[in-house]
């Protein structure tokens, strides 16, 4: 038997499985060629939803207890030049002090939140307050640990995701879940 032959016998043999192989990749290759075609990728879709669920929403910022800088004034500003004021909204969270915090801790908790209420009054830039009971009663995060925030800024906005990897980055979920809060909760007043 030459090699021709066993091919020819073998595809004859397989035939059924080679057709459903043939079939298979004749679809996914018209799925694939719709979906790049129509511009419907996974990224797009996930940078949609996060444009439903955050509206306008630009930057979100984190606190922590070493949050002020001297150029910060100035890196807000250029941040926010080619923007039109009235389109402008600063949510802050609007925390108090928590048993067992240490004094110097919240000393500097409070400065930093006392010089970001500064420099948007300086810039005349409109504040509006979230209380964190608020804002994690909305996301059922009451009474939970502080990394589940991230978790769950995660599955809200799985675009955010490579940016939310590490423990230490719930505080950037925290900004992301308080921005949406602020913009599905005061959406209907404006």
């Amino acid at each position: 038997m030459t090699l021709f032959n066993l091919i020819k016998k073998s595809l004859w043999f397989y035939r059924k499985q080679h057709l459903a192989l043939l079939v298979g990749t004749i679809i996914s290759t018209a799925v694939l060629t719709g979906a790049l075609i129509i511009g419907d990728s996974v990224e797009y879709s996930l940078s949609r939803l996060v444009d439903i669920r955050l509206g306008k929403t630009k930057f979100a910022m984190q606190t922590g207890d070493r949050f002020v800088r001297a150029d910060l004034a100035k890196e807000i500003s250029e941040k926010i030049e080619k923007l039109d004021k009235k389109e402008i909204k600063v949510v802050i969270e609007q925390v108090s002090a928590m048993p067992g915090q240490g004094v110097t801790s919240m000393f500097n908790f409070g400065q930093s939140f006392g010089i970001l209420k500064g420099i948007c009054s300086a810039m005349q830039l409109p504040m509006y307050f979230v209380r964190p009971t608020k804002w994690k009663k909305y996301f059922n995060l009451i009474n939970s640990e502080k990394d589940a925030s991230r978790t769950r800024a995660i599955e809200i906005f799985p675009y955010f995701s490579g940016q939310l990897s590490r423990k230490k980055d719930s505080n950037k979920a925290d900004a992301i879940l308080i921005a949406s809060f602020y913009y599905e909760t005061y959406k209907l007043e404006e």
